[in-house]
């Protein structure tokens, strides 16, 4: 283990398409000999697609560890219920600490639609400083961007410099998290602010680590929005390329497909923009429905 490099995600059966992209990727830059420990949060996957997500790596290279959203989360009362159209699994960030093993001092998390682009090990290797969590300044780059950031920032004492990070990619020290009770602190937040929580977690996490995260290098993070010439991830906000209607960096469409062709899921071709408007749907009809069982 402590040759080990220890990834968390989580992924529901529309995106294991994506998941296996990012995997492969992974193992395809990978350069040196660590293991790689992979904790996947099954959020309502298909047997198929675990097995096609198992199939799309070597054993050698990844040990797959899956959990259930269910088992993860079991009292759902606590998550906030915000008016965005991301899916409950967003959360899962915030409770990484309290189901990975005790033991473990450092812990990645990666959204499932990035690709990676050059070696992991060299992330994984990065001096925190002492710093709870590690992630890249987002598109928004300070909590007073109009477009994303805090809106109700002033109210909350934080200074309009003060700079954002987006929360698709976070190195985290899940003992130091654990002795702040950071996942409850940031539920309270976003429960509290619901109404200004348009990216709820990543939200949370800003206002309760204002100014105490370390920032990388922002090739950790590229966004599919950009022109970067030299991305160390690639970060598909926004439309995703399995998707017809996707009209970001082609090139960076073009990676993702290369990787996917090396997967059971070769010859995949992209799909309606009607999927991904179901989605959204739905993804706000659950957090109802949750709202009314709580």
């Amino acid at each position: 283990m402590n040759n080990a490099i220890n990834i968390v995600t989580v992924c529901d059966n529309h995106y294991a398409v994506m998941l296996a992209a990012l995997l492969k990727s992974i193992e395809v830059n990978r350069v040196g000999a660590e293991q790689i420990f992979l904790y996947i949060v099954d959020d309502g996957l298909k047997a198929n697609s675990k097995r096609k997500i198992s199939d799309s790596v070597s054993g050698n290279v990844f040990k797959l560890t899956w959990l259930s959203l269910d088992d993860v989360i079991s009292d759902k009362s606590r998550l906030p219920l915000d008016n965005s159209t991301f899916p409950l699994n967003v959360y899962i960030r915030l409770f990484i600490p309290h189901f990975v093993p005790e033991s473990l001092e450092r812990v990645l998390y990666l959204d499932v639609d990035m690709i990676v682009e050059t070696d992991i090990a060299k992330l994984w290797e990065v001096d925190m400083q002492g710093k709870v969590i590690a992630g890249v300044v987002d598109r928004s780059e300070t909590v007073s961007s109009k477009w994303g950031g805090i809106t109700n920032y002033e109210e909350l004492g934080l200074r309009p410099e003060t700079k954002y990070f987006n929360s698709g990619l976070l190195l985290i020290d899940p003992i130091k998290w654990r002795e702040e009770d950071l996942t409850n602190r940031i539920l309270s937040c976003v429960n509290e602010n619901s109404q200004y929580a348009g990216f709820p977690d990543q939200y949370g996490l800003n206002v309760v680590l204002a100014d105490q995260w370390l920032e990388l290098d922002r090739r950790w993070n590229s966004y599919a929005t950009s022109d970067d010439s030299d991305p160390y991830v690639i970060h598909f906000i926004g439309v995703k390329p399995i998707y017809i209607s996707y009209d970001l960096n082609s090139g960076f469409k073009n990676r993702f497909f290369h990787y996917l062709s090396l997967t059971p899921w070769s010859g995949f071709k992209p799909i309606s923009n009607n999927f991904r408007l179901m989605k959204k749907l739905y993804n706000r009809i659950v957090k109802r429905w949750k709202g009314l069982s709580f």
